[in-house]
Order: C-alpha cells, then structure tokens, then sequence
C-alpha cells in the first residue's frame, strides 16, 4: 500500500467536510473583515479552518494554517499540514470563481502530498509525489510544451491590476489573469495551463499543496531565491516562486533572470 495513502484519505475526508461549510454560503454575496494589509477574511475562512484541523491533524503532527494561531511547535515535527482554508479570498467575496481550499503534507520539509479543491467551479485536484496526480479523480500530468511561444500563462489578477506584469505584455506567451496562486499551482499541475510565476512574497500556506500538485504531475517549480522549498520554516514567508512544465524550465528562468545550474551544466 503507497505510503502517503492515509493521507491522501485524510486529504479527501477534510474536502468532503469543506463542502458541507461552503454550502452555507454564497459566493458574491459575503461579508469580509479586513486583516492588516488591508487581507479579507469571512466567516467562511474560519469555519473551514476549524473543519479541516478536525479532519487532519493527528498527533505528533504539526500544523500551519492562515486561519490559525501560528504555534511553533510545529518546528519540531517531521509531518506538518500547511493549509489555506480558503485561498482566493477576494474572489470568494466578488463572486468569482476562483477560490479553493488547499492543503499540503509537509514531510522533512518537503511537500508531499496535496489536494486542492475548487467548489465554484468543483474541480478537484488530488496527488502525492509517491502516487501521482489526478484531476476530478483522471490521472493528469503538467504541460509538454517545449517552449513559451504560445504558452498560456496564468498571472495573479491583483499583481495584474497592479502593473506588475506591464514589462511582460509584449512577450510571447498569453496571459490569463486568474486569482487564487494555489488554484494557479494546481491548473499548471495537471496541465491545464502552461506555467505561472509571481514575483510578490507568498506564504507556505498559499503554495505548499500547489507545489506538491506541480511535482507529483511532473512539474517543475522552484522559489525565486533559492534552487529547492523547504516548507515549515520559522517565517514561512517567501519572495516569490514560479511552476511550469519540465521542458519549460530553462526558458522560463531565463526569461526571470534566474541561473539554473542543471540547464548550465547540461549545455
């Protein structure tokens, strides 16, 4: 039996729960406090929050969640949960349907499990790097593209508003504004879009199961500062990242500027 099989049950247990909480609320039509630096949070964050710790959390495991108060005994767990209740906020309170639930299991630093879980639009994605992905339970791998030329893109719609990406409107690839980075990691995961990249800090919780989706499709996704993640860190805050089908690695980091040492050494 694949080790990681308990958790990707657990994976699926927490998601079934988080449909019976979105089912209590309408997207469009939500009430939002705001968190320092001006974050959405409703009552629907909260609530998913307590249901998937219920669902997951064993003992000996740690746990990291937007929603929770962060406690750093998880620091001295090998397995921790690192979880966004409900990524895509904005687009929750908006009505657009992209937002998700996202949880990752984080083993040794490594994200190695994943699901992600869409219920606008009832997209589910679900893997382990030992098993695989699936998509709405069909095996799914990332993108074959060999070259940006044409790709599509998936950019952060807020960094988009922003003009964050103006000095990217002339280049090759088509980009698609969309909201949610953890919906994004999980459509580049199974190939539903070519790559995505964000240049603005994010946190564990917004990536981790993106992550772990990218690379149990086959994938490739790095940080923008250093060549691997490590997840359950002291401040899980990162300066930014990009994912995208394997073949697409050495041109996507050229274009960011980024040295890649195997495409160096394989030149």
């Amino acid at each position: 039996m694949p080790i990681y099989s308990d958790v990707l049950e657990r994976i699926q247990l927490a998601i079934e729960k988080s449909k019976q909480v979105f089912k209590k609320f309408t997207p469009g039509e939500i009430e939002a406090e705001y968190k320092a630096g001006q974050d959405p949070v409703t009552q629907a964050d909260k609530e998913l929050d307590v249901a998937l710790r219920a669902s997951l959390l064993r003992k000996d495991e740690g746990w990291l969640s937007e929603e929770s108060a962060d406690d750093l005994s998880r620091l001295n767990c090998e397995r921790v949960w690192v979880v966004d209740p409900l990524d895509g906020t904005r687009e929750f309170v908006a009505g657009i349907p992209e937002f998700c639930v996202s949880i990752a299991f984080v083993e040794g630093g490594k994200a190695v499990a994943g699901g992600i879980f869409n219920p606008a639009t009832e997209e589910l994605f679900l893997g382990s790097t030992e098993t695989g992905l699936t998509y709405n339970g069909a095996p799914r791998k990332a993108s074959s593209r060999t070259t940006l030329a044409g790709a599509s893109v998936l950019a952060s719609r807020s960094e988009t508003s922003r003009g964050e990406w103006d000095c990217f409107r002339n280049a090759k690839f088509c980009m698609q504004p969309t909201g949610s980075v953890a919906y994004k990691l999980a459509r580049v995961a199974a190939g539903l879009a070519d790559l995505t990249f964000t240049l603005t800090p994010k946190h564990e919780w917004d990536i981790a199961a993106g992550i772990a989706l990218v690379h149990s499709g086959g994938g490739f996704a790095r940080p923008l500062d250093r060549p691997e993640f490590i997840f359950n860190q002291t401040k899980p805050l990162l300066p930014g990242l990009l994912a995208c089908g394997p073949q697409l690695r050495g041109e996507l980091l050229a274009l960011l500027g980024i040295h890649d040492p195997v495409a160096a050494a394989q030149s």
